[in-house]
């Protein structure tokens, strides 16, 4: 299908000058958004992961950009552990978040439903649970379309993260809850597309 170009004016008034944090940031998702995120000039950007080779490529792909990095900050943590999350949310005053962490790929979930569902839903409430404290303005959920009518544990999980999505807005109005679901992401880490690839290639 044709390309969409984004709306440059909204995601101007969505960053511009705000304190930006990403979760998840040195996936193939959150490192796309923060990349993007700084094309419109943050006041600054928070890039959490808990993958600690990821995290470091993300710095060296922002600082081989050129692009200014004096107002980003790279942090080392599990979402899941809300002091963690109150630190920096008290340290920094965030006012938007881009919640990208969750592990994605279906059969290792499907093998290990404990630990995706652990992962995937309760960092979504230690995260939902923070950012009530410090009134965080906006909260923006990476889902997928494996939520819609899940047969997979990675889907469902998902579909769970947007429940509490549409829930929290009954306990906290000051923020402001959004949820955008990604399709097969072509060359993300939890894209089927690359496997097809090789599967034709070997014919």
């Amino acid at each position: 299908r044709d390309e969409i170009e984004p709306n440059k004016d909204l995601l101007n008034k969505a960053v511009k000058d705000k304190v930006v944090m990403i979760t998840g940031a040195a996936g193939s998702i959150g490192s796309e958004i923060a990349l993007k995120v700084l094309m419109f000039n943050p006041k600054k950007l928070i890039l959490i992961d808990m993958n600690e080779p990821s995290l470091y490529q993300l710095s060296q792909r922002i600082k081989d950009k050129n692009l200014i990095t004096e107002n980003i900050f790279y942090k080392l943590g599990d979402i899941k552990c809300e002091p963690f999350l109150n630190k920096l949310f008290s340290e920094y005053k965030v006012d938007i978040v881009f919640h990208a962490a969750a592990y994605k790929h279906v059969p290792l979930v499907e093998n290990n439903p404990l630990e995706g569902i652990r992962n995937n839903v309760f960092s979504t409430l230690s995260l939902f649970r923070s950012a009530s404290k410090y009134s965080v303005s906006n909260l923006v959920l990476i889902s997928s379309d494996k939520a819609v009518r899940p047969t997979n544990i990675m889907g469902c999980s998902k579909r769970i993260c947007e429940l509490i999505f549409l829930y929290y807005p009954r306990k906290n109005k000051e923020t402001k809850y959004s949820v955008v679901r990604f399709g097969n992401v072509i060359g993300s880490s939890g894209s089927v597309v690359p496997l097809f690839n090789k599967q034709l290639n070997k014919g």
